[in-house]
């Protein structure tokens, strides 16, 4: 038997509102600046090898590092995310700013 056929209605497409470029960039995590610090490292000792055995490489050294080896990575990304939290705020301020200028 033929299967029945169902009338679907096309879904709203939703409208996202474009990001500013001009905002601030989020502070990257410790195991993005261990990665950026290692990659290349992976890289030479394994010559030949993909992007995603990369990946896999440096997310197994990450987990294999103990706390005192992580501590310089997260205190980077400690930093990394006070200069976001200040450059947000200070973002903000200057948005409400011409926000209330413009009406």
């Amino acid at each position: 038997m033929p299967k029945e056929k169902t009338t679907r209605k096309p879904k709203a497409r939703v409208e996202r509102k474009k990001k500013d470029p001009n905002a601030p960039k989020r502070g990257l995590s410790a195991y993005m600046f261990f990665a950026n610090d290692n990659r290349e490292k992976v890289r030479e000792e394994n010559p030949g090898i993909t992007f995603g055995q990369v990946g896999k490489m440096l997310g197994e050294k990450w987990k294999a590092l103990n706390d005192t080896d992580r501590r310089p990575y997260e205190e980077k990304a400690a930093t990394d995310k006070k200069r976001y939290e200040d450059e947000k705020a200070s973002y903000a301020a200057g948005a409400a700013a011409s926000d209330e200028e413009s009406s």
